[in-house]
């Protein structure tokens, strides 16, 4: 028998996976990638995690669908900040059933706690999403399993109900006992992951949808990283605030953005949108020039994509400090 795991790398969902493998069913661990969380960066840890309880590992990409049918109208709104938490679970819940489908796996399963989280992972929120999922009875949570209603694989015997747990909260003292037990290593601490539970984050988001259209998947990059400033008529332009930044930045490819860099003087990369005013150019020059070591008496030059435009930086970095939206 075959099971798929919602994994989201976390120790909950590593528990949650060794506990069904442990009664000798089959797991593959599924981490769906919104485009919002660390996937990429996380993929080595991901696959110890799973190596070591003995699941498969696979990433599934819902980056477009996600934007299309969750981010910008989530039937349950949002958090405290620009995450739409039950939403993102009844479709992560609602992809896995498509895997699970091809596949040819018997039921699904997850690492949430109840009451861990207190948007998503409250009792009536757990239900919520089972049901505009369409997993309700499918999906079973092996770590708060005694403390829910029983699931077809529990009613069918498929899986020992009694060697299930019962966690609820927020303390982990019951989890670190079993990943000792097991002599899981190198297990993450919890932490947030998706980007949009952040409030900086969601600033960025708030304000990109008041100014632009149609925000695609190749604008989430440009969000991830770099100072983020609104131009007095109304450009964005990004400045990086170290090497890091500044190499991602260089990277990304969006025919939003004008690359913007100094010339004969380090600093920083920038992106500035194509649809800028004269004025909001010469701005954006002033602002990047105000985050290097240039002096406000000279004239230094920045390149937007292949043309050179001149200006001075601003007296003090306070007032180019002043269009952030941060």
């Amino acid at each position: 028998m075959k099971a798929i795991a919602l994994f989201s790398g976390g120790l909950d969902s590593t528990l949650a996976m060794k506990l069904i493998i442990d009664q000798g069913i089959e797991v593959l661990a599924v981490n769906i990638s919104t485009g919002f969380g660390s996937t990429k960066d996380r993929r080595e840890h991901m696959e110890s995690m799973c190596e070591q309880v003995g699941a498969e590992f696979k990433i599934i990409d819902i980056e477009n669908e996600y934007l299309q049918d969750v981010l910008f109208s989530p039937k349950h709104g949002y958090g405290k900040n620009f995450n739409p938490c039950i939403d993102c679970h009844a479709k992560m819940f609602a992809v896995a059933k498509r895997i699970m489908e091809v596949e040819g796996a018997s039921f699904l399963l997850s690492g949430e706690v109840m009451g861990q989280r207190p948007m998503s992972q409250n009792k009536d929120a757990l239900q919520t999403v089972l049901e505009d999922g369409d997993v309700d009875g499918l999906l079973l949570r092996p770590m708060s399993a005694k403390m829910l209603k029983p699931t077809i694989p529990e009613e069918k015997g498929w899986v020992d109900r009694e060697k299930l747990e019962g966690i609820t909260g927020r303390s982990r003292d019951r989890q670190l006992k079993l990943a000792a037990e097991i002599g899981l290593e190198d297990f993450e601490s919890p932490g947030g992951g998706c980007l949009l539970t952040d409030e900086n984050f969601g600033k960025k988001m708030f304000d990109f949808i008041a100014h632009e259209k149609d925000f695609e998947v190749k604008d989430i990059p440009v969000m991830k990283f770099g100072r983020h400033l609104r131009l007095s008529d109304g450009a964005k332009l990004v400045v990086g605030r170290n090497k890091e930044e500044n190499e991602h930045l260089q990277k990304i490819t969006n025919d939003r953005y004008y690359h913007l860099k100094t010339v004969g003087i380090p600093g920083p990369h920038g992106l500035l949108s194509k649809n800028v005013s004269e004025s909001d150019k010469e701005l954006a020059v002033r602002v990047m020039l105000s985050y290097t070591k240039a002096n406000q008496e000279d004239a230094y030059a920045i390149s937007f994509d292949d043309v050179q435009i001149n200006g001075s930086p601003f007296e003090s970095r306070a007032e180019a400090n002043a269009f952030n939206i941060l």
